[in-house]
């Protein structure tokens, strides 16, 4: 079991950068994958990063790759998101997630993950 508590949302410019952080439970953390997940109003829910359980691997889909960056710190339990240039097309609830190791599913796949947080609200104006 794996509980998920997230911080670091916040609303900034165009342009700017706002870094997310992931704090999870248990001694187990480092057994999980860990995605980046967010919803923007009256959409579905979009992958944003994915990060493997010894933080080897990376994935982002095209919309955020070169500007936000996945790590984890497995002796501290966390998983940052830095977010630079960001766009107003950025601006949604990002959402925590955990899974255990499925290297059959891909990482993008919702469904997969076990594990959410409550999510935080990041605001980019146009």
């Amino acid at each position: 079991q794996v509980q998920l508590v997230e911080s670091g949302g916040g609303l900034v410019q165009a342009g700017g950068s706002l870094r997310l952080s992931c704090a999870g439970s248990g001694r187990t953390f480092s057994t999980y994958d860990v995605g980046w997940f967010r919803q923007a109003p009256g959409k579905e829910r979009e992958f944003v990063a994915a990060i493997s359980r010894s933080g080897a691997s990376t994935y982002y889909p095209d919309s955020v790759k070169g500007r936000f960056t996945i790590s984890r710190d497995n002796a501290k339990n966390t998983v940052d998101l830095q977010m630079n240039s960001l766009k107003p097309e950025d601006t949604a609830v990002y959402y925590c997630a955990a899974r255990v190791a499925a290297p059959y599913r891909s990482f993008w796949y919702r469904a997969a993950y076990d594990y959410w947080g409550q999510g935080t609200q990041v605001t980019v104006p146009s």
